[in-house]
């Protein structure tokens, strides 16, 4: 099979955990000891997130007094995507020595009239107390949103319209490698009438660039790694109950968080909806599982 499995952020930065590199290194073995076994049998491809790297990156780029101006979030993304795609591969070449690995810096192309520029809902960096983080948006002109029951910077999540670096990384692909690529989302570029790309001040969802990258490699199956075990119906109380099986149009008569799961939801159904194969949500340890439908929400076309 070919898959296409979008790493959560969380696998890389557990929520309170300090963004310590060797915190993250330990992170990511333990997210490839999951994927491994899916590589060994499958063409696989890995996304990942870069909300909490991005955001410390942003901090400390703001805080450099050497430079004029902060670094843009489009040279910060493509910052972290070097950083993360460098842990990861280098933790698959660990356990897969027989297979070509490769990370690619990859852009994905947005329309710069997406209404997503004037509402702000892409979390990045760390959480803060709302007090605290008040204070600091006051001084750098954040905009910030709660993050359940702390707070988070939020910046424009335009929708992915084309990832540039497609053609290359389904050459790669079919030469047999393992392909770790559009970390973030994609690095955010607009697009000229004339061709000529340039960076764009955002930060693209990442499942949503997944479901399209996911689509044009024309994949058979798109997994959603997170933290959670999958889509349940009344999150966080007591009747609480997973969805073990549902069709696209099913799963979107229910409303989920735009910040968290929302963007999750919209992801696999779209791929569904447009390809007719299946997608899955779930823990990365099920990873192998969630290809069988034993664990995390399986989607299916109606």
């Amino acid at each position: 099979m070919r898959i296409v499995a979008a790493l959560g952020g969380n696998a890389l930065l557990k929520r309170g955990q300090r963004p310590d590199s060797d915190i993250q290194e330990r992170n990511v073995e333990i997210a490839i000891a999951a994927l491994a076994p899916l590589a060994r049998q499958h063409e696989l491809v890995i996304t990942h997130g870069n909300g909490p790297q991005v955001g410390v990156l942003a901090l400390e780029s703001a805080s450099d007094t050497s430079l004029s101006h902060p670094f843009p979030l489009d040279a910060l993304g493509a910052e972290t995507q070097g950083l993360i795609g460098y842990w990861l591969v280098q933790e698959l070449q660990n356990h897969l020595p027989d297979r070509l690995v490769t990370a690619i810096v990859t852009q994905t192309v947005v329309d710069r009239a997406d209404p997503a520029f004037d509402h702000p809902t892409k979390f990045v960096g760390p959480v803060y107390d709302e007090a605290e983080l008040r204070v600091i948006a006051d001084q750098r002109g954040w905009e910030i949103a709660p993050d359940g029951d702390r707070w988070r910077r939020v910046v424009a999540s335009p929708k992915p319209v084309r990832i540039v670096e497609t053609p290359v990384i389904r050459l790669l692909l079919d030469a047999g490698s393992v392909v770790v690529c559009a970390g973030g989302g994609g690095i955010p570029v607009s697009e000229a009438p004339g061709g000529e790309l340039s960076g764009v001040e955002a930060v693209i969802d990442k499942d949503l660039t997944t479901a399209l990258l996911a689509e044009q490699l024309k994949a058979d199956a798109f997994l959603v790694l997170t933290d959670v075990d999958g889509v349940f119906l009344d999150f966080g109380t007591p009747t609480a109950q997973r969805i073990s099986s549902t069709t696209a149009a099913d799963l979107r008569r229910v409303q989920f968080p735009a910040g968290s799961m929302g963007p999750k939801i919209d992801a696999v159904c779209r791929f569904v909806e447009r390809t007719g194969s299946f997608a899955a949500i779930g823990s990365l340890a099920d990873a192998a599982t969630l290809l069988t439908g034993e664990r995390g929400t399986r989607v299916v076309p109606g």
